[in-house]
């Protein structure tokens, strides 16, 4: 079974959100349609703009909680590394 850790972002630069989820795709689409209110529902925060794969749950908890408690340049350094344009990559999943 596969577990993600993501970063959602309202846009290039914007506010920030860390989860993580057993199912990518639809907790991606739950955040774009507004169907939980809360923190991504108030601020717009719908653009997958970085995730990564673990194998276990308690990895990608302790993950999700490293890099909750990073500073704002460290996560945007990490988006950027693997995703300089910002592209939205729940396209990935859906095209």
């Amino acid at each position: 079974m596969q577990y993600y850790v993501y970063i959602l972002a309202s846009q290039r630069n914007g506010t920030l959100y860390t989860g993580v989820t057993r199912d990518l795709v639809r907790r991606t689409w739950e955040h774009k349609e507004d169907a939980v209110s809360g923190f991504t529902s108030k601020y717009g925060v719908h653009l997958l703009a970085w995730y990564e794969i673990h194998t276990s749950i308690d990895a990608a908890i302790t993950r999700e909680k490293q890099i909750k408690k990073w500073n704002r340049d460290w996560k945007l350094r990490l988006i950027e590394e693997s995703n300089p344009t910002w592209q939205d990559l729940y396209l990935e999943f859906t095209a």
